[in-house]
Protein backbone atom coordinates (compact mmCIF):
# COMPACT_ATOMS: atom_id res chain seq x y z
CA UNK A 1 0.00 0.00 0.00
CA UNK A 2 2.97 2.49 1.23
CA UNK A 3 4.52 1.79 -2.42
CA UNK A 4 1.08 2.77 -3.89
CA UNK A 5 1.13 6.50 -2.60
CA UNK A 6 2.43 9.17 -4.47
CA UNK A 7 4.83 10.84 -1.77
CA UNK A 8 7.46 10.66 -0.89
CA UNK A 9 8.16 9.89 -4.40
CA UNK A 10 6.35 12.48 -6.24
CA UNK A 11 7.26 15.81 -6.34
CA UNK A 12 4.23 17.33 -7.27
CA UNK A 13 1.63 14.49 -7.25
CA UNK A 14 -1.91 15.84 -7.98
CA UNK A 15 -5.54 14.25 -8.59
CA UNK A 16 -6.10 11.99 -11.50
CA UNK A 17 -6.77 14.40 -14.50
CA UNK A 18 -10.78 14.49 -15.27
CA UNK A 19 -11.75 12.35 -18.17
CA UNK A 20 -12.57 14.00 -21.41
CA UNK A 21 -12.60 11.81 -24.44
CA UNK A 22 -11.21 13.27 -27.55
CA UNK A 23 -10.57 11.39 -31.03
CA UNK A 24 -7.23 11.88 -31.95
CA UNK A 25 -6.05 10.50 -35.95
CA UNK A 26 -9.30 8.08 -35.47
CA UNK A 27 -8.36 6.78 -32.07
CA UNK A 28 -11.00 7.63 -28.87
CA UNK A 29 -9.18 8.15 -25.99
CA UNK A 30 -8.91 10.52 -22.98
CA UNK A 31 -7.48 14.11 -23.20
CA UNK A 32 -4.37 13.84 -21.51
CA UNK A 33 -2.68 16.68 -18.92
CA UNK A 34 -0.05 19.19 -19.68
CA UNK A 35 3.00 17.69 -19.46
CA UNK A 36 5.45 18.11 -16.51
CA UNK A 37 8.36 20.46 -15.68
CA UNK A 38 11.12 20.10 -13.87
CA UNK A 39 11.88 17.05 -11.18
CA UNK A 40 9.09 14.52 -11.44
CA UNK A 41 10.26 11.60 -9.65
CA UNK A 42 12.73 10.69 -6.90
CA UNK A 43 14.18 7.43 -4.85
CA UNK A 44 16.98 6.77 -3.26
CA UNK A 45 18.58 4.13 -4.00
CA UNK A 46 20.39 1.87 -1.11
CA UNK A 47 22.37 -0.20 -3.38
CA UNK A 48 24.16 3.16 -4.81
CA UNK A 49 23.80 5.08 -2.38
CA UNK A 50 22.63 7.38 -4.79
CA UNK A 51 19.27 9.51 -5.29
CA UNK A 52 17.35 9.02 -8.93
CA UNK A 53 15.76 11.43 -9.94
CA UNK A 54 13.38 11.84 -13.20
CA UNK A 55 12.89 15.16 -14.81
CA UNK A 56 11.09 16.83 -17.30
CA UNK A 57 13.42 17.28 -20.37
CA UNK A 58 14.42 21.06 -21.39
CA UNK A 59 15.28 21.03 -25.49
CA UNK A 60 17.78 24.22 -24.83
CA UNK A 61 19.62 22.50 -22.16
CA UNK A 62 19.56 19.03 -23.09
CA UNK A 63 20.13 19.52 -26.80
CA UNK A 64 24.11 19.25 -26.63
CA UNK A 65 23.86 15.68 -24.50
CA UNK A 66 21.34 14.22 -26.46
CA UNK A 67 23.23 14.78 -29.51
CA UNK A 68 26.24 12.80 -28.07
CA UNK A 69 24.15 10.07 -27.22
CA UNK A 70 22.00 9.72 -30.20
CA UNK A 71 25.67 9.45 -31.86
CA UNK A 72 26.66 7.09 -29.61
CA UNK A 73 26.88 3.80 -32.08
CA UNK A 74 25.59 1.76 -28.78
CA UNK A 75 22.31 4.19 -29.03
CA UNK A 76 22.56 4.77 -32.97
CA UNK A 77 22.38 0.96 -33.57
CA UNK A 78 18.76 0.82 -31.25
CA UNK A 79 17.41 4.49 -32.18
CA UNK A 80 18.48 5.06 -35.35
CA UNK A 81 18.61 9.05 -34.94
CA UNK A 82 22.00 10.18 -34.92
CA UNK A 83 23.09 13.51 -37.37
CA UNK A 84 23.64 16.56 -36.52
CA UNK A 85 22.55 19.05 -32.93
CA UNK A 86 20.00 20.60 -35.56
CA UNK A 87 18.56 16.88 -36.42
CA UNK A 88 18.27 16.23 -32.48
CA UNK A 89 16.78 19.33 -31.71
CA UNK A 90 14.23 18.68 -34.74
CA UNK A 91 13.33 15.51 -33.58
CA UNK A 92 13.82 16.37 -29.52
CA UNK A 93 10.68 19.23 -30.98
CA UNK A 94 8.69 16.88 -32.64
CA UNK A 95 8.10 14.41 -29.89
CA UNK A 96 7.56 17.56 -27.58
CA UNK A 97 4.56 18.64 -29.79
CA UNK A 98 3.16 14.97 -29.41
CA UNK A 99 0.49 15.31 -26.85
CA UNK A 100 0.69 11.22 -25.78
CA UNK A 101 5.03 11.74 -24.89
CA UNK A 102 6.62 13.11 -22.40
CA UNK A 103 10.08 13.25 -22.24
CA UNK A 104 12.32 13.15 -18.89
CA UNK A 105 15.80 12.78 -18.14
CA UNK A 106 17.45 10.28 -15.37
CA UNK A 107 19.85 11.38 -13.01
CA UNK A 108 21.80 9.91 -10.46
CA UNK A 109 22.93 12.45 -7.42
CA UNK A 110 22.16 15.15 -10.70
CA UNK A 111 24.28 13.19 -13.36
CA UNK A 112 22.00 13.05 -16.26
CA UNK A 113 22.34 9.46 -17.74
CA UNK A 114 19.69 8.83 -19.74
CA UNK A 115 16.57 9.55 -22.08
CA UNK A 116 13.15 8.26 -21.23
CA UNK A 117 10.00 9.07 -23.96
CA UNK A 118 6.54 7.92 -21.51
CA UNK A 119 4.03 7.58 -23.67
CA UNK A 120 0.15 6.50 -23.35
CA UNK A 121 -0.25 3.73 -25.48
CA UNK A 122 -4.37 4.06 -26.68
CA UNK A 123 -2.37 6.74 -29.26
CA UNK A 124 0.80 4.84 -29.85
CA UNK A 125 1.58 2.43 -32.85
CA UNK A 126 1.86 -0.30 -29.94
CA UNK A 127 -2.10 -0.06 -29.29
CA UNK A 128 -3.04 -2.77 -31.91
CA UNK A 129 -0.85 -5.32 -31.16
CA UNK A 130 -1.38 -4.99 -27.50
CA UNK A 131 -5.55 -4.05 -27.57
CA UNK A 132 -4.52 -0.90 -25.35
CA UNK A 133 -6.43 -0.07 -23.10
CA UNK A 134 -7.49 4.06 -21.82
CA UNK A 135 -4.61 4.43 -19.38
CA UNK A 136 -1.80 2.23 -20.15
CA UNK A 137 1.21 3.50 -20.44
CA UNK A 138 5.03 2.55 -22.14
CA UNK A 139 8.08 3.89 -22.08
CA UNK A 140 11.18 4.03 -24.43
CA UNK A 141 14.58 4.29 -23.10
CA UNK A 142 18.29 5.14 -23.92
CA UNK A 143 21.24 5.42 -21.46
CA UNK A 144 23.54 7.65 -22.75
CA UNK A 145 26.17 7.37 -20.69
CA UNK A 146 28.25 4.22 -20.69
CA UNK A 147 29.40 4.28 -17.36
CA UNK A 148 25.97 3.89 -16.08
CA UNK A 149 25.25 0.71 -17.94
CA UNK A 150 26.02 -2.06 -15.42
CA UNK A 151 23.36 -3.94 -14.19
CA UNK A 152 23.53 -2.16 -10.22
CA UNK A 153 22.34 0.97 -12.23
CA UNK A 154 19.83 -0.90 -14.76
CA UNK A 155 18.40 -2.23 -11.58
CA UNK A 156 17.52 1.40 -9.93
CA UNK A 157 15.88 2.72 -13.26
CA UNK A 158 14.08 0.17 -14.53
CA UNK A 159 11.98 -0.60 -11.40
CA UNK A 160 11.72 3.38 -10.95
CA UNK A 161 10.39 4.21 -14.25
CA UNK A 162 7.84 1.60 -13.53
CA UNK A 163 6.92 2.57 -10.12
CA UNK A 164 7.11 6.17 -11.67
CA UNK A 165 4.45 5.62 -14.61
CA UNK A 166 1.82 3.23 -12.38
CA UNK A 167 1.86 6.85 -9.26
CA UNK A 168 1.57 9.38 -12.07
CA UNK A 169 -2.23 7.95 -12.80
CA UNK A 170 -3.50 5.68 -10.17
CA UNK A 171 -6.01 4.59 -13.36
CA UNK A 172 -2.91 3.40 -15.04
CA UNK A 173 -3.31 -1.23 -14.47
CA UNK A 174 -0.63 -2.27 -17.18
CA UNK A 175 2.71 -1.03 -18.58
CA UNK A 176 3.77 -2.18 -22.26
CA UNK A 177 6.72 -1.82 -23.87
CA UNK A 178 8.40 -2.76 -27.48
CA UNK A 179 11.88 -3.17 -27.79
CA UNK A 180 13.69 -4.75 -30.75
CA UNK A 181 13.46 -8.57 -31.12
CA UNK A 182 17.09 -9.07 -31.50
CA UNK A 183 17.61 -6.85 -27.91
CA UNK A 184 18.97 -9.69 -25.57
CA UNK A 185 19.89 -7.60 -22.63
CA UNK A 186 17.03 -5.65 -22.78
CA UNK A 187 14.73 -8.86 -22.99
CA UNK A 188 16.55 -10.27 -19.70
CA UNK A 189 16.47 -6.74 -17.84
CA UNK A 190 12.70 -6.45 -18.60
CA UNK A 191 12.37 -10.10 -17.48
CA UNK A 192 14.03 -9.44 -14.14
CA UNK A 193 11.93 -6.46 -13.37
CA UNK A 194 8.63 -8.19 -13.94
CA UNK A 195 7.52 -7.84 -17.58
CA UNK A 196 5.81 -10.82 -19.44
CA UNK A 197 7.49 -11.37 -22.75
CA UNK A 198 4.10 -12.25 -24.75
CA UNK A 199 4.76 -12.16 -28.20
CA UNK A 200 7.06 -11.11 -31.17
CA UNK A 201 5.62 -9.03 -33.97
CA UNK A 202 6.39 -6.59 -36.71
CA UNK A 203 6.86 -3.05 -36.81
CA UNK A 204 7.34 -1.51 -40.78
CA UNK A 205 10.92 -0.26 -39.21
CA UNK A 206 11.78 -3.35 -36.76
CA UNK A 207 10.56 -6.86 -35.42
CA UNK A 208 9.62 -5.97 -31.67
CA UNK A 209 8.83 -8.04 -29.02
CA UNK A 210 5.91 -6.95 -26.35
CA UNK A 211 6.56 -6.89 -22.62
CA UNK A 212 3.74 -6.33 -20.32
CA UNK A 213 3.45 -5.73 -16.74
CA UNK A 214 0.77 -5.00 -14.68
CA UNK A 215 -0.38 -3.09 -11.50
CA UNK A 216 -1.44 -5.88 -9.30
CA UNK A 217 2.25 -7.92 -9.94
CA UNK A 218 4.93 -5.21 -9.04
CA UNK A 219 3.14 -4.18 -6.51
CA UNK A 220 1.96 -7.55 -5.02
CA UNK A 221 5.67 -8.98 -6.09
CA UNK A 222 7.64 -5.79 -4.68
CA UNK A 223 9.10 -5.53 -8.22
CA UNK A 224 10.49 -1.90 -7.15
CA UNK A 225 13.20 -4.47 -6.00
CA UNK A 226 14.46 -6.65 -10.03
CA UNK A 227 13.97 -10.38 -9.50
CA UNK A 228 17.08 -12.91 -9.04
CA UNK A 229 18.86 -14.21 -12.34
CA UNK A 230 17.68 -17.61 -11.94
CA UNK A 231 13.69 -16.21 -11.87
CA UNK A 232 14.55 -14.63 -14.85
CA UNK A 233 16.27 -17.31 -16.57
CA UNK A 234 13.04 -19.21 -16.29
CA UNK A 235 10.83 -16.64 -18.35
CA UNK A 236 9.56 -18.58 -20.76
CA UNK A 237 10.08 -17.33 -24.79
CA UNK A 238 7.39 -15.37 -26.14
CA UNK A 239 5.72 -17.13 -29.39
CA UNK A 240 5.23 -15.31 -33.05
CA UNK A 241 1.55 -13.68 -32.73
CA UNK A 242 -0.81 -11.70 -34.51
CA UNK A 243 -1.90 -8.50 -32.81
CA UNK A 244 -5.46 -10.02 -31.85
CA UNK A 245 -3.77 -13.17 -30.66
CA UNK A 246 -1.29 -11.42 -28.51
CA UNK A 247 -4.28 -9.84 -26.21
CA UNK A 248 -5.44 -13.25 -25.51
CA UNK A 249 -2.16 -13.97 -24.23
CA UNK A 250 -1.26 -11.08 -22.31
Amino acid sequence: MQWQRARPWLNAPCEPFPQYPVTTAGTRHPLRPSKPDGVVYTRHIPWLDQTLTFRALDIDEDVTRMHRWMNDPDVAHFWQEEGDIDHQRAYLQRVHADPHVTQLIGCFDGEPFGYFEVYWAREDRIAPFCDATDYDRGWHVLVGEPDFRGKSWLTAWMPSISHYLFLDDCRTQRLVIEPRADNAKMRKSLSRCGYDLVCEFDFPHKRAVLGVLPRERFFGEALWMPQSDDTADNVGHPTTLSPKASHASS
